[in-house]
């Protein structure tokens, strides 16, 4: 019988002891498991022998009786991967390491997020594990240090390549003598000249190569370092070894590719330097999104103003925001009245006026007036952290499509050096018998001309550079995983009110003069009713002086009935008319057109005569109709859910170009409807604002959350529309093709590259710098295609 181990579990959603007897009961029950559930400090001391279950068996039962285990999740920056196959090595220990539920390794931002039990694995434990591998990490840095250090990456990367080039240059130039027989001079030509200029290049600049080989081998794992160690190793040592004979055979003359090496190790250092400068334009959106924070902040403080750092600013403190200034947190208005622009936020170029009361959003532009605001959010928790948060995630994460080529990639290097092997072999037994160099020289070429760089770069440049797009036009994607599905809806289901409407009910008709508007809004300003709240608004807009109200009652299911200024106003639907006796029978025409139209419309009658009419509606979003257009052109069925009756939805869905409405539809119901669309095969996409809609957001295959809605809604989604625009929704599909189309090709060119340039190489086709120049600029390619999306027409 093996020793046994202790873990302890966090365990969640206990609510009595009986919740912790039971899951002790159900625990001990378990072959080889001893436990003891604590309710009060909500963790689970286990003790299991490793032979007979594992952690995951364990943490699954108490999962399966209807509790959690707690997690956590950290996110690292990575240092030290020269290739995919690094990402996959680091990723695959990970993922095997007890305790850690889920780790995801992005070659392309140099990081990873682990998703690891607190109770069996720290963090520092989870660091200690990455540098075992040869690696180094630690806990990720905010954007700003980030890129410092990437600057100070790119200077010393910068540094080296000079420094190659330089001794690599006179080398370069012995090539004339090899392809064109020229008289150089001797100095030249000399093997140990040659030797002094290529053995910095060797041991120095290129010992990063080394050092990655040997960590990787140590480790059981290979990677590009591997390849290309034993590309230039076998041409310098070959060419040192002919060196050394001129010492005994001074009439010899040798076969040196010393030049082989030292030039090798320059271009992968070019294509190197290329694609980390090509990789750094990659996280552009998040630079920009940081540029937009104010660096400082006006803040009272004992009754004075002083400018302070923004990252002073505590909740609480009140801010003055002056013409032209931007806002630096988000906070709510105290004092003044102003415009703000927004569009860094929704894309709506158009101000929004703020008054006391209101919310303002850090980083906005503050139009035209000075505002007074209480600080409610600052640092981590505004809205511009926020979606900082959700693009550095998703572009930190996975997409599905990149399965393919991970797994291709763990084999890589093992198979390329065994073809290089086999074409040594090949060469020496049956091309050109007996010959050394020309077998040493298609080996070489083998070894560097194959790289898994490009298959590792191909899906995550793309998805940074599509994320971050997306992100700079409003939209935010929370994964890769989110884009990719995206790409393969044919079914957006709308919700109305908040979505395809504006959500605030506006007065669109009014048939009557402005005695019977200021006896209406008088007699409405005393109701709580949202109807009652539009015809204020509307009065207010047309500067109608309001009266005392004497006397004001509702009618439920009616209307108002209220005396002003010895008045007696009615306002309401049919019912209400005939039961005080008011003629409407000439009016039953409008009033019917009004409501086929999707409006509640109101009769008006002052001391029992008709004097008016006026129709209220939840008017549709200005850009409600040009979207749904849009989507009808790219051959996706919008499908719209509401719980209006049945007349108003069809008229809302007329007006829009929506030919299949689902109307009266409960709150808890939405899902169900959702359900039904994907069991008739279909890949459907909800977008909703509200509460209500946060089920069938989850069940549906993308749930595209209005960011003016509730943040329970943008929590629930997998995309988040910023503002409330519906023509982002078509966007966002448009970049999600974009992106996914942009994979596809950058996957094709790296298979096709290597399983073109292998056997070219293997032929004897190709000289070994070419087949560097080749490798190194196969990265650079993926990632230039992939910064095309940059550019891509929304």
């Amino acid at each position: 019988m093996s020793e046994k181990k202790h873990i302890t579990l966090g365990v969640t959603g206990m609510s009595c002891a009986s919740c912790s007897s039971r899951i002790e009961k159900v625990l001990n029950q378990m072959d080889g498991v001893e436990a003891q559930v604590n309710l009060t400090t909500e963790k689970a001391t286990v003790a299991y022998d490793p032979e007979k279950i594992s952690v995951e068996d364990i943490t699954k039962k108490i999962e399966n009786i209807g509790y959690g285990v707690l997690t956590e999740k950290v996110e690292l920056d990575v240092f030290g991967m020269t290739c995919v196959a690094c990402s996959n090595r680091i990723e695959k220990v990970l993922n095997k390491q007890e305790g850690i539920e889920l780790a995801t390794v992005n070659l392309t931002t140099e990081s990873a997020a682990i998703e690891y039990n607190p109770g069996m694995v720290d963090v520092q434990a989870i660091i200690e594990r990455i540098r075992n591998l040869g690696y180094d990490a630690k806990p990720k840095a905010d954007a700003e240090e980030k890129q410092t250090h990437k600057e100070k990456q790119l200077k010393t990367m910068k540094t080296k390549l000079i420094i190659s080039a330089l001794l690599s240059v006179p080398l370069l130039i012995t090539m004339l003598d090899h392809l064109f027989g020229m008289n150089l001079p001797e100095i030249v030509m000399n093997p140990w000249f040659q030797f002094i200029l290529a053995t910095p290049v060797q041991f120095i600049i290129g010992w990063q190569f080394y050092i990655g080989a040997y960590k990787n081998l140590r480790n059981g794992g290979a990677n590009m370092d591997v390849l290309v160690s034993l590309g230039t190793s076998a041409a310098y040592f070959y060419s040192l070894y002919e060196t050394f004979k001129t010492v005994f055979i001074p009439e010899y003359e040798p076969h040196l590719y010393f030049e082989t090496s030292a030039i090798l190790i320059t271009l992968i250092l070019f294509g190197k330097y290329l694609e980390s400068m090509a990789k750094s334009q990659t996280t552009n959106a998040i630079s920009e999104l940081l540029n937009l924070q104010a660096k400082e902040a006006r803040v009272v403080r004992d009754g004075k103003e002083v400018m302070i750092p923004l990252e002073d600013v505590v909740v609480g403190d009140r801010l003055i925001i002056k013409p032209g200034e931007k806002i630096p947190v988000d906070g709510i208005v105290i004092h003044g009245r102003t415009s703000v622009d927004e569009s860094m936020l929704t894309g709506e170029s158009i101000p929004v006026e703020k008054n006391p009361g209101e919310n303002v959003i850090g980083a906005t532009l503050n139009k035209n007036g000075s505002i007074e605001i209480e600080a409610t959010k600052v640092g981590k928790d505004t809205a511009l952290a926020s979606i900082i948060k959700v693009v550095e995630e998703a572009q930190g994460s996975k997409a599905p499509i990149q399965r393919l080529a991970d797994v291709i990639s763990g084999y890589f290097v093992p198979i390329v050096v065994g073809i290089a092997i086999l074409t040594f072999i090949c060469w020496i037994s049956f091309v050109q018998p007996g010959q050394f160099e020309p077998a040493l020289v298609a080996a070489i070429a083998v070894l560097v001309i194959a790289c898994p760089c490009a298959l590792g770069l191909a899906t995550p440049t793309s998805i940074m550079v599509g994320t971050g797009r997306a992100a700079e036009t409003g939209i935010l994607f929370k994964g890769g995983e989110h884009l990719e599905r995206t790409y393969q809806i044919d079914t957006l289901v709308l919700d109305k009110t908040g979505t395809i409407t504006k959500g605030k009910p506006e007065v669109t008709d009014y048939l009557g003069d402005e005695e019977t508007l200021q006896l209406l809004a008088s007699a409405e300003k005393g109701s709580e009713h949202p109807l009652a709240g539009a015809i204020v608004a509307f009065a207010k807009e047309r500067e109608i002086d309001f009266l005392d109200v004497d006397e004001f009652n509702a009618i439920p299911g009616q209307g108002i009935s209220a005396k002003i200024a010895g008045n007696h106003i009615l306002v309401g639907n049919r019912k209400l008319m005939r039961g005080h006796q008011v003629q409407i029978d000439g009016y039953e025409e409008t009033l019917n057109e009004f409501e086929m139209n999707g409006k509640t419309a109101m009769l008006i009658a002052i001391n029992g005569n008709y004097r008016g009419m006026i129709a209220v509606a939840d008017t549709i979003k200005d850009s409600a109709k040009e979207a749904i257009e849009q989507l009808n052109e790219m051959g996706i069925e919008v499908v719209m859910l509401t719980g209006d009756n049945e007349r108003t939805a069809q008229a809302i869905a007329k007006q829009v170009g929506i030919h299949h409405v689902v109307a009266q539809v409960l709150p808890d119901e939405k899902a169900e409807k959702i359900k039904e669309l994907q069991a008739l095969g279909k890949k459907v996409a909800m977008v909703g604002d509200g509460i209500n809609d946060a089920p069938a957001l989850v069940i549906a295959d993308i749930g595209i959350a209005i960011g003016t809605g509730t943040e329970v809604a943008i929590e629930a989604a997998d995309v988040t529309i910023l503002g409330g625009e519906l023509l982002l929704i078509p966007k966002a599909i448009n970049i999600s093709h974009a992106t996914i189309r942009n994979i596809k090709q950058n996957l094709f060119w790296a298979f096709a590259y290597n399983t073109a340039g292998i056997p070219i190489a293997a032929a004897g086709f190709l000289a070994p710098w070419l087949a560097g120049a080749a490798m190194a600029l196969s990265s650079v390619s993926v990632v230039t295609n992939a910064l095309r999306l940059k550019r891509v027409q929304l």
